[in-house]
């Protein structure tokens, strides 16, 4: 058994740059920095969650924690061991171990295949399950996740995007998975239907020891879900805390920008709520600022945060964040 302070997963100074090629010869003449030295840890039975605007690189770390990207530089450690150079069976363990839910269940799941097969596959490939018993745990499987066995007999394009969604976690949980990555698991559907998934997942956590990486731009997804946040900006990561620290105690301004914008149902509320909306658009990952690169548009923003990147450090128990009003 795993120490309780032993992380579950860990990532180290992780950076993933793509190249842009040129020419008839394919030059390379940049590289968009995708992700640009990231760390965080996952502990066992937890949920984490990576939280910012679209192209910040979000989904670029879920891929290279899938391993479907390969880092360009950096570690990813899981159960203790570097699966950064994993081949073979010791990537087979690792591919049984994490599994992933992705945003749209449409184009995750194979449309030639019926529900039954699609769950199966992962117990005969993983488990080395017969299809006799294969089946029986099929069925298991749809009802843990609230479906009936009916469902098993038909194709993907006849399910509703709920049902489906229910079939692709299914599948994901079939292997006995330690760690699921969830990449805006409800955004593709209705809002009713979120709710059901979600109090589905976290159902799951609890029954079958799950931890969780949630990537999302729904705060409220994430506050509801969550217990530790990283909020990434532009490749890096600018805040960092419990879920409790970080949405009653924002403390860099983008972060505050961000849960401003949450939707507040409350009218009375709504009127004290202050929306801060940031000047302009996120700069380019292939020529990012040079010091902190929220500088162009942050509205404290000082000579030195346009020529000096801030460390992260602590301003609190479970709370970093990089920022020189802080430093």
């Amino acid at each position: 058994m795993r120490g309780e302070n032993v992380p579950l997963l860990e990532v180290e100074e992780l950076v993933k740059y793509f190249p842009i090629k040129y020419g008839l010869f394919g030059k390379t003449i940049g590289y968009v920095r995708a992700v640009d030295g990231v760390s965080f840890s996952i502990k066992e039975n937890s949920v984490f969650s990576l939280v910012g605007e679209s192209g910040s690189g979000k989904s670029t770390i879920a891929k290279c924690v899938l391993k479907l990207l390969e880092p360009t530089s950096g570690r990813i450690v899981f159960e203790g061991k570097d699966i950064t150079s994993l081949r073979g069976k010791s990537l087979k363990w690792y591919r049984r171990s994490v599994q992933a839910v992705f945003q749209n269940p449409f184009l995750s799941l194979n449309p030639r295949m019926k529900v039954e097969s699609i769950v199966a596959e992962p117990l005969k490939i993983h488990l080395g399950m017969k299809s006799d018993e294969a089946k029986e745990e099929v069925y298991k499987l749809l009802e843990l996740v609230g479906l009936s066995r009916e469902i098993g007999s038909k194709y993907p394009h006849e399910l509703s995007g709920g049902q489906a969604q229910r079939v692709a976690i299914a599948r994901a949980i079939a292997s006995k998975p330690r760690l699921l990555v969830l990449d805006e698991p409800t955004s593709a559907l209705d809002a009713s239907v979120q709710a059901q998934i979600l109090n589905l997942l976290m159902d799951l956590k609890k029954e079958l020891r799950l931890s969780y990486l949630l990537i999302s731009h729904d705060l409220s997804v994430v506050r509801y879900m969550s217990d530790y946040v990283a909020v990434i900006y532009l490749g890096k990561i600018i805040e960092y805390g419990s879920v409790e620290e970080l949405f009653n105690y924002p403390a860099h301004p983008y972060t505050k920008a961000l849960l401003s914008s949450v939707p507040e149902p409350d009218p009375a509320t709504r009127k004290l709520k202050n929306r801060i909306v940031l000047p302009g658009e996120p700069p380019s990952p292939v020529d990012p600022p040079k010091g902190c690169r929220l500088s162009p548009r942050c509205p404290y923003v000082q000579e030195k945060c346009k020529s000096s990147e801030p460390e992260l450090i602590s301003i609190g128990k479970d709370h970093l964040v990089r920022c020189w009003l802080f430093q």
